[in-house]
C-alpha cells in the first residue's frame, strides 16, 4: 500500500489529526517516541546460520512515521526547487 492510499483511507478527520501531528513535530522539532523507536529483526539467510553474515535484518517502524517522513521529504524537495541558493544571496 502506498502512502497516498493510506491518506485517502484516513478521510477528512484522519487528515486533520495527521496535519496536527505534523505541525506539532514541525513546531517542537521532536518526533513522538513511538515514531523514533525501531525494532530490528534478524532473519536467517541460510537454515544453519551461525555467523552474522548468514543473516539479514529488517526494521519495523510505525507506518505513520514512514508516511510523515515521505511527506516531509517531498515538501523539502519542493522548497529546494523553489528557493535556490541564489534566493539568499549565496
Amino acid at each position: 500500500m502506498y502512502p497516498r492510499d493510506v491518506l485517502k483511507l484516513l478521510g477528512e478527520d484522519g487528515l486533520k489529526i495527521l496535519t496536527k501531528l505534523i505541525n506539532a513535530i514541525n513546531e517542537t522539532g521532536e518526533w513522538p517516541k513511538d515514531f523514533t523507536e525501531v525494532t530490528m529483526i534478524a532473519l536467517k539467510k541460510k537454515t544453519q546460520a551461525t555467523k552474522c553474515c548468514d543473516h539479514c535484518t529488517i526494521s519495523l517502524t510505525a507506518h505513520t512515521a514512514k508516511i510523515i517522513a515521505k511527506i516531509l521529504r517531498r515538501i523539502e524537495r519542493k522548497i529546494e526547487d523553489v528557493l535556490g541558493e541564489e534566493q539568499f544571496g549565496f
